[in-house]
Order: C-alpha cells, then sequence, then structure tokens
C-alpha cells in the first residue's frame, strides 16, 4: 500500500471539540476571562428579573426585555466557547505576522455581539424615543458590522480580505456611530431622557471603540497581544458595554417610568416632531 499523494483541498486542522475545550481549560488567562463572564452574566439576569418585577407601561418593560436579552445571550455564548464549541484552530495566512501557525480564534464572540448588540441599541433607540426607521436601520447596520467581522476573522486565504472585511466592518460602525451621536441625542431633548441618554451614549461609544482597537492589535489583526489577553480585553469590554450598562439603564428606567411612558412610539414610525 502506497500512501496516497495530498491534494490541495485536504483539511488543513481536524482539532476536536473535546480537544479544543482542553486547550481553553489549560491557557488560564483565555478561560478566566471566559468563565467570569459565565458568573457575572448569570448574576446580572438574576438582578435584572428583580428590577423589572415592578414595571408597568410597554415601554419600559420592552427597554427591560432588550436588557435582560443582554446576559442571557452571553452566557449562552460564553458557556459555548468554554465548551470548544464556538471556538478552532485557524492556519494564519501568507503575510500575517503568525503565519503558517495555528492560533486558536474563540470566534463565537461575533455570534453573542451580532445578537446582544442590537439589544443595547434597541433599548437605547427606545430611551430616545426614536422612531422605526432609525431603529431599523441601525440595527441592521450593527448586525452586518458584527457579521463582517466575523468574516474577519474567519479569513484564511489571505491576510488582505481579513483586512478588508474588517474596513467593511468598520464602516457599517460609523453609521451606527452617526445614529447615536449624530440622530438621536435630539430626540432624546425633546422625549426627556436627554442626560441618562447622553451618559449610556457616552458609555457604549466609548466603549465599543475598544472592539476594534483590540482586534487589529490582537492574534487577529498584527498579532501585539496573544491569544489570552485579547480575550481579557474583550470579556473587560463586555462586562461594562453590558452589564454595567444594562444596570444604569433598568435602574434609571425604574425609577422614571413615567418620563419612559410618555416619550413617542418608536413602533409606530412617528417621531416627536410628527405629533
Amino acid at each position: 500500500m502506497t500512501a496516497e499523494p495530498a491534494t490541495p483541498f485536504a483539511p488543513i486542522l481536524q482539532a476536536t471539540q473535546p480537544e479544543v475545550a482542553e486547550q481553553i481549560a489549560n491557557n488560564f488567562l483565555l478561560s478566566s476571562s471566559l468563565w467570569v463572564n459565565v458568573a457575572l452574566a448569570g448574576a446580572s439576569i438574576l438582578l435584572f428579573v428583580q428590577m423589572g418585577r415592578k414595571l408597568q407601561t410597554e415601554r419600559a418593560k420592552l427597554i427591560w426585555v432588550a436588557a435582560l436579552l443582554v446576559p442571557l445571550v452571553s452566557i449562552s455564548s460564553y458557556l459555548a466557547l468554554i465548551s470548544g464549541l464556538t471556538v478552532s484552530l485557524q492556519t494564519m495566512p501568507a503575510g500575517h505576522a503568525l503565519a503558517g501557525q495555528e492560533v486558536l480564534s474563540p470566534w463565537g464572540r461575533y455570534l453573542t455581539w451580532t445578537l446582544s448588540t442590537p439589544m443595547i441599541l434597541i433599548a437605547l433607540g427606545l430611551l430616545a424615543g426614536t422612531d422605526r426607521t432609525k431603529l431599523f436601520t441601525v440595527v441592521t447596520m450593527d448586525v452586518a458590522m458584527c457579521v463582517t467581522g466575523l468574516a474577519a476573522a474567519l479569513v484564511t486565504s489571505s491576510v488582505l480580505l481579513r483586512w478588508a472585511f474588517f474596513g467593511v466592518s468598520c464602516a457599517f460602525f460609523v453609521v451606527v456611530l452617526y445614529v447615536l451621536l449624530a440622530e438621536w441625542p435630539a430626540e432624546a431633548q425633546a422625549a426627556g431622557t436627554a442626560d441618562i441618554f447622553g451618559t449610556l451614549r457616552t458609555l457604549t461609544v466609548v466603549l465599543w471603540l475598544g472592539y476594534p482597537i483590540l482586534w487589529a492589535l490582537g492574534a487577529e489583526g498584527i498579532a501585539v497581544l496573544g491569544v489570552g489577553l485579547t480575550s481579557w480585553g474583550y470579556s473587560a469590554l463586555d462586562i461594562v458595554a453590558k452589564y454595567v450598562f444594562a444596570f444604569l439603564l433598568l435602574n434609571w428606567v425604574a425609577d422614571n417610568e413615567g418620563v419612559v411612558s410618555e416619550t413617542g412610539s418608536s413602533l409606530s414610525g412617528a417621531t416627536p416632531a410628527d405629533d
């Protein structure tokens, strides 16, 4: 018997899920960054359920559901990362700082962001009293940003294509930033929620800017930071951008439900100027 010649279509990596999970468990920085988020997401779920029990108005309840979904999505996603379900080994393409090396890629984070960041934007939009068109626009742009970011992380055929997808993702991000910074503040002012909206908007914008920076510096980009440190960076951003954000939002809504209920309906397509 002679060995069959290798073909260009033969799989390069065949790491099993248990093998990937073992690598995660053996990397203290990586595993600890994931377990911390599981614990905090679980605590946030219990706290947010309690905070929303006395809400009465439809808009306040919608904001509560959107905020609650953030840790619910996160705990599911982080457990998937720990299990190795949404983590893979990738061989970096020529021209990459780690060209030819096998790199652990926790690509499941992009699934988390695709499902959780729209909830953050929906909550902010409801708080500002925006119209249905702007809410749809910002959510779809956000989803496109996350999906193209996932593509940038998974492409191994060309380093240029990785950066091209990264650039496209950043372009979608610019649209999201425009709505947050240029469109919704005036609507929040008219709705009487300008102070809390301004705080949460600033928190969101500053922290969300950290994600593409980490991508560029981490193993997916120029590889200045290792996988473990990059994961801790993402986890730290997630903790504040998700759980702290949602707590501040729900705490304000619980104390100011009357203000929230008086804002224009984002589901009707009307804006305060249309009244």
